[in-house]
């Protein structure tokens, strides 16, 4: 039987599931480009708040058919160019094809050009956006918190 995913609005009262799933150590590892300490909740309270109170953010709560909340996806807009694309997955959910789903659902209803970053090594995300048609169109290096190093990404498009 196949997973279904939905989305809703993200709001306050996800914010301790968001708050343990983006603090997981092998998932922060994975996503790379995090907050500098994913165990500060009061930062991640402020943090949370702000991106709530922009009306230009688009943030979404990703839930599988239990209306369990799974992950989160969001768009914003990008620092002078197109919007911008990211997501979360909690750890025990991924491989289940939630990113895949949300990222076709919140597509369906942005307009284009959006861009997605990816660290090089994270294949499974990268899989996630060439499958929804997003392209490189380049790379970038800069510091990683959740990696501790500097770090390449790529830069995909999707038109």
């Amino acid at each position: 039987m196949a997973t279904t995913t939905a989305l809703r609005p993200l709001d306050t009262h996800d914010c301790d599931a968001v708050f343990e799933m983006m603090a997981d150590p092998a998932a922060v590892r994975m996503a790379a480009f995090t907050v500098p300490d994913p165990t500060d909740r009061a930062a991640f309270d402020t943090h949370m708040a702000k991106l709530l109170g922009n009306p230009a953010i688009r943030l979404f709560a990703i839930e599988e058919e239990t209306a369990h909340l799974v992950g989160t996806i969001s768009t914003f807009p990008g620092d002078g160019g197109p919007t911008e694309v990211t997501y979360w997955v909690e750890r025990e959910h991924w491989g289940r094809g939630h990113a895949s789903r949300a990222l076709a659902l919140v597509m369906d209803q942005t307009g284009r050009p959006v861009v997605a970053r990816v660290v090089v090594d994270n294949d499974a995300s990268r899989r996630v956006l060439d499958k929804a048609g997003f392209r490189a169109v380049g790379t970038d290096r800069d510091f990683a918190h959740g990696r501790q190093a500097e770090v390449e990404e790529i830069i995909l498009r999707l038109e």
